[in-house]
């Protein structure tokens, strides 16, 4: 399982939020690439860019972040937040981006996120499946929809799309545990649906949201998650990167 370490951004700094409420803002360090270098340090390879700026703002914001980013490490970074327009995915590919999420747009203008899969393909767009009590939420989950988040997830996979980060807002930034069942229901439901019809369709589900020790990780893994995506729990001290350095390690053997 793929270890993502997630830096949110507003006003360029390092900060994170709980259940996506920007009121909580609470900033970890001005400076994200120094928090970038510290996880490549640790055997990192991933990185979860977050442009919360964008997201509020509905188009990208803080590119020059992504492009130092990129530049000065070898992390492959999967960025979102805001991307709403074909420019926009052309900034953030120059940038550096290795994959876009999207999430409201999937929602609100499917057609476009079709393109973009069509365009881009599967390796590089990621659909962002974000939920509250198993419903969609969008516009950096400020605003509800009423789509069913499995069939939601289930309908991008029949288009293409094989990379799903799902976040269960209510999660977010608490620090008391990823939604296992919600992740085992998902994957359960996958598996079910394409045995009986096999057609090369594959879902690589990212789990998002909660995780606040160490000991959940293996658990996420045996569920079947791809990856998961790792914030606060990293920010407070709950993990530390010896720990995540050293699994990594251990998968690689």
């Amino acid at each position: 399982m793929r270890i993502i370490p997630a830096i949110d951004l507003i006003d360029g700094k390092c900060v994170r939020l709980s259940k996506g409420d920007y009121s909580t803002k609470k900033i970890y360090n001005e400076n994200p690439l120094e928090v970038a270098k510290q996880f490549e340090a640790h055997g990192i390879q991933y990185l979860h860019l977050v442009d919360l700026d964008g997201a509020k703002n509905k188009h990208i914001v803080n590119h020059k972040i992504l492009e130092g980013i990129a530049s000065q490490t070898s992390l492959k970074i999967d960025f979102g937040g805001g991307l709403k327009t074909d420019e926009d995915l052309r900034i953030a590919f120059e940038c550096g981006a290795k994959q876009i999420t999207g999430g409201s747009i999937a929602v609100k203008n499917p057609e476009i996120f079709k393109n973009w899969l069509q365009k881009f393909g599967s390796e590089k767009i990621i659909l962002g499946a974000d939920a509250k009590d198993e419903k969609v939420a969008i516009s950096g989950w400020t605003e509800d929809s009423n789509l069913k988040l499995i069939p939601f997830i289930q309908k991008y996979i029949e288009e293409g799309i094989k990379y799903v980060i799902c976040t269960d807002i209510s999660k977010d930034g608490m620090l008391k545990g990823p939604s296992f069942d919600l992740y085992k229901k998902i994957i359960s439901e996958f598996q079910s649906e394409y045995s009986r019809r096999p057609n090369g369709k594959e879902l690589k589900l990212i789990a998002s949201g909660g995780i606040s020790t160490f000991e959940e990780l293996p658990k996420l893994a045996e569920i079947g998650c791809e990856g998961t995506i790792i914030g606060k729990a990293i920010y407070e001290n709950r993990i530390n990167l010896k720990q995540l350095e050293n699994y990594i390690l251990s998968d690689e053997v």
